[in-house]
């Protein structure tokens, strides 16, 4: 006999269902009103929905772009690929250069605008120089609740937010991605490597690798979503919450520290509280 939980759980989900099938069309509506986008895709599952659908809806009219500098990791690289890759997307790499900015390296607290800049205006070129209408990028309506300088950046280049405009939050986001195939649906967000030195400390390319072989080391040891905060010689981990219990394993937590001193710190913590998100 069927429950009356089950029957609205039933009718919930298929509710659910139509509602991120609706988002999706309109989502596609949206690119082909547009007439042609360049797309902004740093691998994370915002902006793959863009570029997978943008390429849906326009063809050769979407072009899919990726800045790559010291601060962008390799497993998002890696990601990227993927995706261009399983999509056949029309995809383009530009090297980005927030490095050699003074005002990206002293790394005060808006110093992602100083990087977006440099992006989205590498990105309004391509589109001004190539014939393309708008530049997009991934914010979601979820976002706008953060402190996130890059938007200042992204309305001085003219940068149109469709997730935003749409109303998709990060849940929709990743419930239409699931539908259309996207393997980095349920991906842990990313971030910069920059975003693990604490403000005011400098951006070198140095620290980047550091905190990237290091993070490259702990996702080798099955770890899945994690950060490694740059602290001085020392190094801060943070673990998604799920996870702890297993760093708390004695032979693991040796691992992890070996992994982590292996890629050039000194003493290590795993953070008790776990991982969590700051940019």
């Amino acid at each position: 006999m069927t429950s009356l939980n089950s029957v609205v759980e039933t009718t919930e989900t298929a509710a659910a269902g139509e509602r991120h099938c609706e988002l999706s069309r309109r989502l596609d509506r949206w690119f082909v009103d547009a007439g042609s986008v360049v797309v902004a895709l740093s691998g994370g599952v915002d902006s793959a929905l863009l570029a997978v659908s943008g390429s849906h809806a326009l063809g050769p009219r979407a072009l899919v772009v990726t800045g790559i500098s010291p601060s962008y990791p390799a497993v998002q690289r890696e990601m990227v690929e993927g995706i261009v890759a399983r999509f056949n997307l029309a995809h383009r790499w530009i090297e980005t250069n927030e490095i050699d900015d003074s005002r990206y390296v002293r790394n005060s607290p808006d110093r992602c605008y100083f990087c977006k800049s440099e992006l989205y205006g590498q990105l309004a070129s391509i589109a001004s120089n190539e014939g393309f209408a708008v530049v997009v990028d991934g914010t979601n309506s979820d976002d706008l609740s953060d402190h996130r300088p890059g938007r200042i950046a992204a309305a001085e280049c003219d940068v149109r937010s469709p997730l935003v405009e749409l109303g998709f939050r990060k849940g929709d986001v990743r419930a239409v991605a699931r539908q259309l195939g996207l393997a980095v649906w349920d991906a842990p967000a990313s971030a910069c490597l920059s975003s693990r030195i604490p403000h005011g400390t400098p951006v070198t390319i140095g620290r980047l690798q550091r905190v990237e072989r290091a993070e490259a080391a702990l996702r080798a040891l099955g770890f899945r979503q994690l950060r490694v905060r740059h602290h001085e010689t020392d190094a801060r981990v943070e673990l998604a919450v799920e996870e702890l219990p297993r760093a708390e394993d004695p032979a693991t937590a040796d691992a992890i520290a070996a992994a982590v001193k292996g890629a050039g710190f000194e003493e290590v913590v795993i953070d008790p509280a776990g991982y969590r998100s700051r940019e």
